[in-house]
Protein backbone atom coordinates (compact mmCIF):
# COMPACT_ATOMS: atom_id res chain seq x y z
CA UNK A 1 0.00 0.00 0.00
CA UNK A 2 1.27 3.46 -0.95
CA UNK A 3 0.10 6.55 0.91
CA UNK A 4 1.17 10.14 0.25
CA UNK A 5 1.09 12.70 3.05
CA UNK A 6 1.10 16.28 1.78
CA UNK A 7 1.53 19.19 4.18
CA UNK A 8 1.08 22.78 3.12
CA UNK A 9 2.47 26.12 4.23
CA UNK A 10 4.07 26.65 7.62
CA UNK A 11 3.71 23.00 8.62
CA UNK A 12 7.48 22.70 8.33
CA UNK A 13 7.50 24.72 11.58
CA UNK A 14 5.59 22.16 13.64
CA UNK A 15 7.15 21.80 17.05
CA UNK A 16 8.19 25.46 17.20
CA UNK A 17 5.22 27.30 15.67
CA UNK A 18 2.46 28.20 18.14
CA UNK A 19 2.90 25.10 20.32
CA UNK A 20 -0.30 25.94 22.21
CA UNK A 21 -2.20 25.38 18.93
CA UNK A 22 -0.04 22.84 17.06
CA UNK A 23 1.84 21.01 19.83
CA UNK A 24 5.55 20.52 20.52
CA UNK A 25 6.37 17.62 18.21
CA UNK A 26 8.02 18.20 14.86
CA UNK A 27 6.44 16.42 11.90
CA UNK A 28 9.57 14.50 10.90
CA UNK A 29 9.70 12.86 14.35
CA UNK A 30 6.00 12.06 14.12
CA UNK A 31 6.44 10.66 10.61
CA UNK A 32 9.22 8.36 11.82
CA UNK A 33 6.96 6.95 14.54
CA UNK A 34 4.10 6.54 12.05
CA UNK A 35 6.33 4.59 9.67
CA UNK A 36 7.49 2.34 12.52
CA UNK A 37 3.89 1.70 13.57
CA UNK A 38 2.81 0.86 9.99
CA UNK A 39 5.83 -0.90 8.44
CA UNK A 40 3.77 -2.53 5.69
CA UNK A 41 2.66 0.87 4.36
CA UNK A 42 4.92 2.80 2.01
CA UNK A 43 4.48 6.36 3.28
CA UNK A 44 5.73 9.17 1.08
CA UNK A 45 5.86 12.73 2.37
CA UNK A 46 5.85 16.18 0.78
CA UNK A 47 5.79 19.50 2.58
CA UNK A 48 5.91 22.76 0.73
CA UNK A 49 4.88 26.35 1.21
CA UNK A 50 4.12 26.87 -2.49
CA UNK A 51 0.59 26.20 -3.76
CA UNK A 52 1.64 24.97 -7.22
CA UNK A 53 4.04 22.41 -5.76
CA UNK A 54 1.23 21.01 -3.61
CA UNK A 55 -0.97 20.74 -6.71
CA UNK A 56 1.85 18.94 -8.55
CA UNK A 57 2.18 16.49 -5.64
CA UNK A 58 -1.56 15.80 -5.70
CA UNK A 59 -1.46 15.16 -9.44
CA UNK A 60 1.64 12.95 -9.20
CA UNK A 61 0.09 10.73 -6.50
CA UNK A 62 -3.46 11.10 -7.73
CA UNK A 63 -3.64 8.13 -10.08
CA UNK A 64 -1.19 5.62 -8.60
CA UNK A 65 -1.38 5.82 -4.80
CA UNK A 66 -3.90 4.12 -2.53
CA UNK A 67 -4.60 7.28 -0.57
CA UNK A 68 -3.54 10.85 0.06
CA UNK A 69 -3.56 12.55 3.45
CA UNK A 70 -3.61 16.29 2.88
CA UNK A 71 -3.19 19.17 5.30
CA UNK A 72 -3.32 22.18 2.98
CA UNK A 73 -2.69 24.59 5.86
CA UNK A 74 -3.82 28.13 5.09
CA UNK A 75 -4.52 27.17 1.46
CA UNK A 76 -7.57 25.30 2.76
CA UNK A 77 -9.42 28.58 2.96
CA UNK A 78 -8.11 30.27 -0.19
CA UNK A 79 -7.18 27.74 -2.88
CA UNK A 80 -9.86 26.83 -5.36
CA UNK A 81 -7.02 25.30 -7.41
CA UNK A 82 -6.18 22.72 -4.73
CA UNK A 83 -9.85 21.76 -4.51
CA UNK A 84 -9.95 21.45 -8.30
CA UNK A 85 -6.83 19.25 -8.25
CA UNK A 86 -8.50 16.88 -5.78
CA UNK A 87 -11.62 16.71 -7.96
CA UNK A 88 -9.45 15.85 -10.99
CA UNK A 89 -7.67 12.82 -9.48
CA UNK A 90 -8.90 9.31 -8.68
CA UNK A 91 -6.95 8.62 -5.49
CA UNK A 92 -9.09 9.36 -2.42
CA UNK A 93 -7.99 12.27 -0.23
CA UNK A 94 -8.52 12.69 3.50
CA UNK A 95 -8.23 16.32 4.64
CA UNK A 96 -6.48 16.66 8.01
CA UNK A 97 -6.13 19.68 10.27
CA UNK A 98 -4.17 19.61 13.50
CA UNK A 99 -6.29 22.29 15.13
CA UNK A 100 -10.06 22.50 15.16
CA UNK A 101 -10.42 25.02 12.36
CA UNK A 102 -14.13 25.44 13.17
CA UNK A 103 -13.30 26.75 16.65
CA UNK A 104 -10.90 29.37 15.35
CA UNK A 105 -11.27 32.55 13.28
CA UNK A 106 -14.32 32.77 11.04
CA UNK A 107 -12.28 32.72 7.82
CA UNK A 108 -10.97 29.26 8.76
CA UNK A 109 -14.46 27.78 8.60
CA UNK A 110 -14.40 27.87 4.78
CA UNK A 111 -12.66 24.95 3.08
CA UNK A 112 -12.19 24.64 -0.66
CA UNK A 113 -11.00 21.09 0.02
CA UNK A 114 -13.66 19.45 2.21
CA UNK A 115 -16.32 19.01 -0.48
CA UNK A 116 -13.81 17.26 -2.76
CA UNK A 117 -12.22 15.07 -0.05
CA UNK A 118 -13.38 11.62 1.03
CA UNK A 119 -13.46 12.93 4.60
CA UNK A 120 -12.08 15.48 7.01
CA UNK A 121 -10.39 15.10 10.39
CA UNK A 122 -9.85 18.26 12.43
CA UNK A 123 -8.81 19.16 15.94
CA UNK A 124 -7.18 15.90 17.04
CA UNK A 125 -3.59 17.08 16.78
CA UNK A 126 -1.07 14.99 14.90
CA UNK A 127 -3.16 11.91 15.71
CA UNK A 128 -5.44 12.95 12.84
CA UNK A 129 -2.81 11.75 10.39
CA UNK A 130 -2.76 8.30 11.95
CA UNK A 131 -6.56 8.13 11.93
CA UNK A 132 -6.57 8.97 8.24
CA UNK A 133 -3.89 6.37 7.60
CA UNK A 134 -5.89 3.77 9.52
CA UNK A 135 -8.91 4.55 7.35
CA UNK A 136 -6.92 3.69 4.23
CA UNK A 137 -5.33 0.58 5.78
CA UNK A 138 -8.66 -0.78 7.01
CA UNK A 139 -10.69 0.05 3.87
Amino acid sequence: MKIMIINGPNLNLLGVREPDVYGNEGFNDYLTSLRLKYPSVEIHYVQNNVEGILINALQEAGFSYDGIILNPGGYTHTSVAIGDAIAAITTPVIEVHISNVHAREDFRKLSHVSAKAKGTIAGLGLRGYELALRYFVES
